[in-house]
This record gives C-alpha cells, structure tokens and sequence, in this order.
C-alpha cells in the first residue's frame, strides 16, 4: 500500500475517532446516569440492549465518516466536478437524453504558467479560467450545466443539443478568450466539440475531444471516419489477418534513388483503408505496437525479397525500440533476409537512458540498419536525439515541406541542415510538391528530398 494510502486512512480513523468519542461519552454517561437512578428497578435486557445500541452506533459513525470522505465530487484546485463524478454525471445524461454535445476548453501554456510564474499562480488560473467558462455560458443563458477538470488544463462541459446549436457560441468563446488573463498572466485557450452523433459511448466521446482539438490545430487530412465502437475491432481484425498494405516512394539524392520510404494502412472487411492517424491512436490504446511493428518489418521484408528492393524506410515506435521481444525477432528477421532497412523514429518525450539507446541502435547497425529521426525543427525531442544519439539521418517536419513556410522559414532549415552536416548526419526532406520548394531545398544542400514534384520529373 502507498504511503499516501496509509496516512489517508490514518486520518480517517483520527476524525472518526474525534468526532465518535464525544457521542460515544454522551451514550456513557446517560446509561451510567440510568443506571445509577435506576439500578433496583432495570432488567437484565437492558444491559444487553446498551451494549449494542452503543457498538452500532460508533461502528455506524465511523463508517459514514470514513466512506463520506470516499466520495469526493468536487476538484480542490477548481472547485468543478472530479473527473470520476463528472464521468458518472455525464454517464447518466447520455442515457436520459437523445442529443448531448460535449465541449472540451483547455489551457494550452499551464505547462509554460507554472515553470514561470509557479504552481500557486497555475492553480489560481485553472480557477479563474473555471469561472470565466461558467459566467460566459450563463450570460449566453446557459446555466446549471456539469463543468468538470478532467486533467492538467483541460476541462469538460456536456450541454443538452446537437453541436450545431453552439458552434457559433464557441467561435465567439474562442475570440473572446484571446484577450483573456490573469494577473497579467497570457492564458492561451483552445476548444473543440464533440455530439452523441459520433458516438454514444462516453469514453470515446472524450477521446475524440481531444483528436478534435489536435486536427484545429494543425490536420490537414480529412481521411474517411471510423466508427469508435467499430475501429477497435477492425484494427485488431487487420493486424489478426496481416491485412497491410504497403506502398513506396523514391527518395531522390542528387538525381539518383537513395532508397524508398514506405507508407503503411490497414485494410478492413469490406476493403477500405484506415489511414495511420486513425489506427495508430487504437495500436497505442491496446498495447499492441510491438506486434504490429513486428508484423510491418516482416510484411516490408517479404515485399523487398519479392520485389527486389535494396533499401527501404520504415516507422517504427521507439517504444518497440526499446523493447526486448522486438529486438530478439527484428534480429532474426534481418539476419534472414539480409535487407538493408532504415528505422524511421518519433517520440514526443524524451528517452533520457540515451547510452542504453544508442547500444540498441549499435547493435542493429550490426545488421545493416540505419536509423532516422523525424519531425526535427518542430519538436524538441527531435533536436536532442540529432544531438545525442548515434542516428544516420533527420527529417525535417512537413511543416517546412509548404513552399511558403519553407521560403519564410529558410534561416531556421539551413541552421539544422548546417547543424546535422557537422555531425555527419543526411538531412531529408518530404513531401515537396512544387519546384519552388524543390530548388530552396536543392540549394540549402539537403541531402534526401521526397515528394510528388520529383515523381512528376522523372516520369517526364
């Protein structure tokens, strides 16, 4: 039991104890007092009845302190709904009401509020930001809806409708909340909604918040939607049935092929596909990355054995990486087939053990693999592997692959271009379907480019 467990109960017994022994004394001395005045007169049940009469009470007393404070429903920082009891709030309401929207507002700079200003001012704008959510719903006459911390800086509210009914009050929340501070303090909020249309099952309901949330920001695939309740299924059907379909494309160096990047999807029943950003949220939630990125390297192995291809890229989870049961079969895989394969890695927090990473990587070097790290220049972990680890390439985010970001952005592209030189590490760049971007690239002397435009070259 954890120490936190064990003190908790500790004060429990403390306040049942302070409270019980008053009333407990209280009983004593009414019972001692009738047995004084009485003592010629009482019958024997009576001493019996005390007894138990005083035993259940304190064990009843006890028992209503220490469950009472088994059942919390209010959060101590924002004084909205636990996430346990909003869960069972909400619960109740989608099974009374036909249409329910839920609205997910999250502070997206608490991490960067509490490294500057401190906890206590980070706990005071979760508070602030609880009450400016509460007062602009009620102004716009909504009032007595469940508002709940669910983790971090995100908050959830279920209000009675379909989505569309609110979508232009959330616009305006959304333009209203870009001038919104605490004690001076920037708060950065962002917002997305969900309906029982998607979903009638709760927890997928707040998933999709938060899948909502990241595509506002930043998704520019509109890749066909799965049910919930059914992705879950079709994903463990397609990794059960080796249903993958891989396809490639040349990476260019120079005017050569440097080698083929795949690109993985799943197939479902009826033969539609399901696209990364959606099966890879199910691989993750189910603990099943290990046999599927076994299953990958095998499937790429055979269609390179088959197909004869010399050398082709890959995704691979780092967490696989990292795992003993996927390092003891990639091994005999590649020892097998005996291909040249580059290990595409991405992680958003970073894996500090880095001698223990890079005697993994060794080791796999030993059997021709070479390893690239994604998505660098946009996200740090990106920036501190290209800095510690024994890697052979990075690839730039797509993010810089838009001819117009990479034109304003091209100090920041040639730094990390220079940086990785210096290291002896390729750079590579995706997705670049204009010449305008295929000549900024070309000039800043990158190493690998990929995309349509270079397809379209040497086709003509």
């Amino acid at each position: 039991m954890l120490l936190a467990q064990i003190k908790e109960r500790e004060y429990r017994f403390r306040l049942a104890l302070r409270i019980g022994l008053p009333i407990f004394a209280l009983m004593l001395a009414f019972i001692s007092h009738t047995l004084i005045k009485n003592y010629e007169n009482l019958q024997s049940s009576f001493y019996i009845e005390a007894a138990l009469v005083m035993l259940v009470s304190i064990y009843f007393i006890f028992y209503l302190i220490y469950n009472g404070f088994s059942v919390k429903i209010t959060d101590d920082v924002t004084k909205t709904f636990t996430r346990e009891y909003l869960y069972k709030y909400l619960q109740k309401e989608l099974e009374e009401k036909k249409d329910l929207t839920l609205i997910l507002i999250s502070i997206e700079n608490l991490n960067d509020i509490n490294t500057l200003y401190g906890i206590k001012n980070g706990d005071k704008v979760l508070r602030e930001v609880a009450l400016w959510i509460e007062n602009y719903f009620e102004k716009e006459g909504i009032e007595n809806f469940p508002l709940g911390h669910i983790k971090g800086g995100d908050f959830v509210l279920g209000v009675e409708g379909s989505k569309q009914k609110y979508k232009t009050l959330l616009e305006l929340m959304n333009l209203k909340s870009r001038e919104f501070t605490v004690d001076d303090i920037e708060v950065k909020i962002s917002t997305a909604m969900s309906d029982t249309s998607y979903s009638h099952e709760l927890d997928y309901l707040i998933e999709n918040l938060f899948e909502v949330l990241e595509k506002n920001k930043n998704s520019k695939e509109n890749n066909e939607e799965f049910n919930p309740n059914e992705l879950e299924s079709t994903v463990i059907y397609a990794i059960e049935n080796r249903e993958l379909l891989v396809t490639f494309q040349n990476v260019y160096e120079g005017s050569n092929i440097a080698f083929q990047d795949s690109f993985v999807k799943l197939k479902t029943r009826d033969d539609k596909v399901i696209y990364p950003k959606s099966y890879m949220k199910v691989i993750n939630k189910l603990g099943l990355g290990i046999e599927f990125d076994l299953m990958v390297l095998e499937k790429v192995l055979e269609i390179c054995a088959l197909e004869n291809k010399n050398f082709v890229s890959i995704n691979i989870l780092p967490a696989s990486l990292r795992n003993e049961k996927f390092l003891s079969r990639a091994k005999e895989l590649l020892r097998e087939k005996k291909r040249k394969i580059m290990f595409v890695l991405f992680e958003m927090e970073y894996y500090s053990h880095t001698n223990r990473y890079n005697a993994i990587i060794d080791s796999l070097k030993e059997y021709g693999v070479t390893f690239a790290v994604d998505r660098l220049a946009s996200i740090h972990t990106s920036f501190l592997y290209l800095r510690d680890l024994n890697i052979d390439v990075v690839r730039f985010d797509t993010y810089y692959s838009r001819q117009e970001k990479l034109s304003k952005k091209v100090g920041i592209v040639e730094g990390f271009n220079l940086m990785a030189h210096e290291k002896g590490i390729k750079t590579w760049i995706k997705n670049i379907e204009d010449e305008t971007s295929y000549t900024i690239a070309k000039a800043l002397n990158i190493d690998y480019i990929q995309g349509k435009y270079l397809a379209q070259m040497q086709e003509t």
